[in-house]
């Protein structure tokens, strides 16, 4: 990064805006799935946000053609992990016992970029340097930080924190996984067509999550909070995937990208203030953890690539 000249375009600050929007996904989601349910909340978030998705593609490109040609490997091995990561990420919110255990679960997964980076090594071919095992270890600390509750650093205590609600830190990592694997394989798979594909991947998600939730009804009721909640949230990660794409394609994609680390960092502040969290010491300093681990790992690739999640 050093000596390097920052483009700071109408694009870039598109990519930092979609950053923003992306940090007030873990508070929103909560927040509706208290009140209407996981299932819900991301069926009405997602059919809404796909729509406006296909809606735009529609208008930029003036057919699906695009779509169609798409390679089948790509379609439906990715879309399936599209699929996988929202799910586990509703859920584990959903599931989360307290708000504080939300920012929690949150945070796990935002281990996403530190294993994007791993698994690239085998899947994409990429070379790392000597930092990248340091690197993701620090991540991982910062995790077992912010699962350790109380002033009692810990594997008891770790442990205990983590048995109180196995499932939902379950389906954290699940999230943090599948979104990791979801980044490498539309690249070789998808290859520069793969943003294309996200109108598609999102409506289709928003219809799976409306399936299921007809085979597993959930309490909740409806109002004007929840229907404004879920217009912003549905806004909002249609606008941050269409925003990141300009973002990659004409912005300063490595500022961006370096930018893009600060997210577990912001999406806990964003949460602790819409929810009412006041999280311990531990929560903050293993969130800084896994932000720098994270940055870490990125600058310990040789050749860099990236993928944000909603």
């Amino acid at each position: 990064m050093r000596g390097r000249h920052v483009r700071l375009d109408r694009n870039t600050i598109l990519g930092l805006a979609a950053i923003l929007l992306w940090s007030a996904t873990v508070a929103l989601a909560r927040s509706i799935a208290e009140q209407v349910g996981p299932l819900t909340a991301g069926a009405a978030v997602y059919l809404a946000a796909g729509l406006i998705l296909c809606g735009h593609l529609a208008v930029r490109e003036r057919s699906f053609r695009r779509l169609r040609e798409l390679p089948r490997l790509h379609l439906f091995g990715c879309g399936a992990l599209f699929l996988i990561y929202t799910l586990a990420l509703f859920l584990a919110l959903g599931l989360a016992t307290d708000r504080y255990q939300t920012i929690e679960v949150g945070l796990l997964n935002y281990l996403w970029p530190a294993f994007t980076l791993f698994f690239s090594l085998p899947i994409l071919g990429k070379r790392a340097g000597m930092g990248l095992v340091p690197a993701t270890l620090l991540a991982l600390f910062g995790i077992f930080l912010v699962l350790t509750p109380g002033t009692s650093v810990s594997w008891r205590s770790f442990l205990v924190n983590l048995l109180s609600n196995p499932v939902a830190y379950g389906l954290g990592v699940v999230a943090a996984i599948s979104w990791a694997l979801y980044s490498n394989l539309t690249r070789r798979w998808g290859g520069n067509r793969g943003a294309g594909a996200v109108p598609l991947f999102t409506l289709g998600t928003g219809v799976a999550f409306s399936a299921i939730r007809l085979f597993r009804p959930e309490p909740g009721t409806w109002s004007a909070r929840v229907a404004a909640e879920v217009v912003l949230l549905a806004l909002g990660t249609a606008l941050a995937y269409m925003f990141w794409d300009l973002a990659m394609r004409q912005g300063d994609m490595v500022l961006v990208a370096a930018c893009s680390y600060l997210t577990p960092f912001l999406s806990t502040l964003v949460s602790c203030l819409y929810l009412g969290v006041l999280p311990g010491a531990g929560v903050w300093l293993g969130c800084t953890l896994i932000v720098v681990g994270s940055f870490w790992s990125w600058r310990s690739i040789a050749r860099r690539s990236t993928g944000m999640p909603g």
